[in-house]
């Protein structure tokens, strides 16, 4: 009997997928670093081709609408590795 995975080991598999990739870009900007290239530079670039793949999936109005939520987790330290006081 083929059985689907539930929707709950879904969102695990989704979630082990993202932290794969977040352990792949992690050794891409190390090995940036390594050969010299500027962080802020390795971080535009990410930004750069992640949105120009985003716009080749979803189109350019999704990925802007995208982006435009960004703004407040922005803010509210949503991407902050560093503690907030």
């Amino acid at each position: 009997m083929n059985q689907q995975p539930r929707h709950d080991e879904q969102d695990e598999l989704a979630a082990a997928e993202k932290r794969y990739a977040l352990d792949l870009l992690a050794e891409a900007f190390a090995e940036g670093r390594i050969e010299g290239l500027d962080p802020d530079c390795l971080a535009h670039a990410a930004i750069f081709s992640g949105f120009e793949e985003l716009v080749s999936t979803y189109g350019e109005d999704a990925a802007a609408a995208y982006a435009e939520s960004l703004v407040d987790r922005i803010r509210s330290g949503g991407f902050s590795t560093a503690l907030r006081h």
